[in-house]
C-alpha cells in the first residue's frame, strides 16, 4: 500500500522548508492543522489518491517542477535526493567524513530518520531492466503481486507481536529477538528489491532518485505512525551502528537524542532528533487509521487495533470467524486468522555477498528456470538481502548480521493445508520446504557462497480474540530445526537461533 496526498504536492511546491539564516528549517505542511483541538489532514492511501482529481494533477505538475530545478541549487530534486545515499557530500552545512550517505539504515534511527525526509521532499529511472536496461514493469509487478499476501501477513503479525521499538525498527537489531526476526526495515528492503531487481530502487544508494521512493517511504512512515498509536510508551532504544553513515562513525550507540542529520527544525542550526520528530502533529499530517485528536492514548489504541484488524485480518475476531463459516464462498479466513502461525526466519551477514540478492523460499522444488523463481507458483516468499556498502562503507567488511522473516501460512493454506497443528505440518515442511538464493541479473547463487546464510523454521500457538479492537493472544515462537537439519544454508544443531 503506498500512501501521499494533495499536501506531497504542496511540499514539492513550497517546498515546506524555510530557509532562515544559514540552515533550511524542515517543517512540513502546516496548511489544514487546527492547533486547538490536533485535527490535521490524512495523507491518503495512493490508490485513493489517484482519483482525486485535480490533487493528483497537481501533484505531478508539482513533480515535474521539482525536477527540473538546477542540480546546484540546494532544494532541487538532485540535492535533496542526494541526502540518501550518492554522491556523499554535506548538505545544507552538515558535514561528515565518512564515505556513505546520511541515511540509517540497520540503526535504531531508521523510522526516525525517514521521517524528516519525507517532510522535506520524484527523475528517470529504471525497474527491472533487460539486458539492454530497459525496464520490465510487468515483471516487477509480478514479483509484488507474487510477494503480496507475505508482505500482508508479515505487517499484521510485526504490529501486533512486537511492542519493543529496537526488534520492530531494524534488521540490525541484535540484541535477543525471541525468534521474531521481522521489522519493518526488513518489509521496507522487500519492497525496494522487488520493485528495482537491478534497477534504482534495489541499489539503495540511488534508490531516492526513483519517484517511487517517496511514495513507498510514506507507507513506512505510516505503518510506524500505526504501531506507535499502539504502543505510545516505547520509545527508540540505544544500539550500536556497526555500518555508521556520512556524520555517524561505525561503532556510534544511537539513541533518541542522536542528531537526524542533516535535518535541521530552526534557522539557528538546531538538528531534529528522534525525541522531537516522534509524533506526526510536528510536521502537520496523520493518516486516515490514525484520528488522535479528542481522545486519550487508549482510546486511540483500541480504535487503531479495529482498523488494523479489518485491513490484515478481516475474519480474525470469533464474531468473524463465525461469518466466515457461515458464508464461507464469499469469505474466507485470512492466513492471520488461523490458531497457529508458522515463519521462516533468515540470518545472513551483511558483507556475505558483494552485491544484493535474494532468498526465494518454496514449497517444493524450484522451477527448472531462474528467471521464473521470483513469481512461481509454488514461491512462499522472496528475502531481500539489500547491499548497503555504498551507502556505508568505511567497514564494509564488518560481521554487520542482518535479520528478516518470511511468513509461511497463506503458502500452507493456498496448498490445501488447513491444519496447522505441529504433527501436520512439521513432515511437510521438512519434505517440501526449499529455498534458492538468486542475484539481481536473475542468476542462481550458490548457497556455499554465503556461508553465514542461516534459515529456520519456527511456529506458535494463536487464541483469536473475542473482540475487533483487540488483537490475537500469541503463544512463545518454537524453532523446529529438523525442517532445515542437512540442508545447505539451514540452522544446524549447534547454532544459535536467536
Amino acid at each position: 500500500m503506498l500512501n501521499l496526498d494533495f499536501r506531497l504536492a504542496c511540499l514539492i511546491i513550497t517546498t515546506a522548508l524555510a530557509i532562515l539564516g544559514n540552515a533550511v528549517a524542515v517543517r512540513g505542511i502546516q496548511a489544514g492543522v487546527n492547533p486547538r483541538t490536533g485535527r490535521r489532514p490524512f495523507r491518503q492511501e495512493f490508490s485513493t489518491f489517484k482519483n482525486s482529481g485535480p490533487a493528483f494533477d497537481l501533484y505531478i505538475q508539482a513533480l515535474q517542477r521539482f525536477q527540473q530545478r538546477d542540480q546546484t541549487a540546494l532544494l532541487s530534486y538532485f540535492q535533496v535526493a542526494g541526502i540518501h545515499g550518492v554522491p556523499f557530500r554535506s548538505w545544507d552545512g552538515v558535514d561528515g567524513n565518512n564515505n556513505a550517505g546520511y541515511c540509517t539504515h540497520a540503526s535504531t534511527l531508521f523510522p526516525t530518520w525517514h521521517r524528516p525526509y519525507i517532510a522535506l521532499y520524484e527523475v528517470n529511472t529504471v525497474r527491472y531492466p533487460d539486458a539492454a536496461g530497459q525496464s520490465q514493469p510487468d515483471l516487477a509487478n509480478k514479483q509484488l503481486q507474487a510477494n503480496g499476501a507475505a508482505l500482508h501477513t508479515l505487517t499484521y503479525q510485526l504490529i501486533t507481536q512486537q511492542p519493543e521499538y529496537g526488534p520492530f525498527s531494524n534488521t540490525g537489531y541484535s540484541d535477543g529477538r525471541g525468534g521474531r526476526y521481522n521489522s519493518i526495515e526488513n518489509m521496507h528492503n522487500g519492497i525496494h528489491m522487488l520493485v528495482g531487481n537491478g534497477g534504482h530502487m534495489s541499489n539503495i544508494p540511488y534508490s531516492s532518485f526513483d519517484p517511487i521512493f517517496w511514495l513507498h517511504h510514506a507507507n513506512v512512515d505510516r505503518l510506524f505512525a500505526l504501531w506507535q498509536a499502539i504502543y505510545p510508551d516505547s520509545r527508540v532504544t540505544p544500539q550500536v551502528n556497526t555500518a555508521g553513515t556520512f556524520t555517524n562513525d561505525p561503532g556510534t550507540t544511537e539513541d533518541i537524542d542522536t542528531p537526524l542529520t542533516p535535518f535541521h527544525w530552526d534557522n539557528s542550526g538546531q538538528l531534529w532528533t528522534s525525541a522531537t520528530v516522534w509524533s506526526t502533529r510536528t510536521f502537520g499530517y496523520t493518516y486516515p487509521e490514525i484520528v488522535d485528536w479528542g481522545i486519550n492514548n487508549s482510546q486511540l489504541a483500541s480504535d487503531v487495533k479495529s482498523r488494523i484488524n479489518v485491513l490484515y485480518n478481516p475474519t480474525g475476531s470469533i464474531s468473524r470467524r463465525s461469518e466466515s463459516e457461515d458464508k464461507s464462498s464469499e469469505l474466507q479466513l485470512s492466513p492471520n486468522a488461523m490458531d497457529a502461525q508458522w515463519f521462516v526466519n533468515v540470518r545472513v551477514q551483511k558483507s556475505a555477498a558483494t552485491s544484493p540478492f535474494f532468498v526465494h523460499l518454496f514449497l517444493g522444488a524450484a522451477p527448472t528456470d531462474p528467471a521464473t523463481w521470483s513469481f512461481a507458483s509454488n514461491l512462499v516468499g522472496s528475502h531481500a538481502v539489500v547491499d548497503t556498502s555504498l551507502l556505508s562503507s568505511a567497514n564494509p567488511n564488518l560481521p554487520i548480521v542482518r535479520y528478516g522473516q518470511i511468513p509461511l501460512n497463506h503458502a500452507l493454506l493456498a496448498a490445501g493445508n488447513s491444519d496447522l497443528a505441529p504433527s501436520n505440518i512439521i513432515p511437510i515442511l521438512t519434505s517440501q520446504l526449499s529455498w534458492r538464493l538468486q542475484n539481481l541479473d536473475d542468476s542462481p547463487l550458490d548457497v556455499g557462497q554465503v556461508p553465514s546464510l542461516k534459515i529456520h523454521v519456527v511456529g506458535q500457538e494463536v487464541k483469536q480474540t473475542v473482540r475487533e479492537d483487540q488483537f490475537p493472544e500469541y503463544g512463545p515462537l518454537k524453532v523446529f530445526r529438523q525442517v532445515t537439519r542437512g540442508k545447505d544454508g539451514g540452522l544446524g544443531d549447534n547454532d544459535d537461533a536467536d
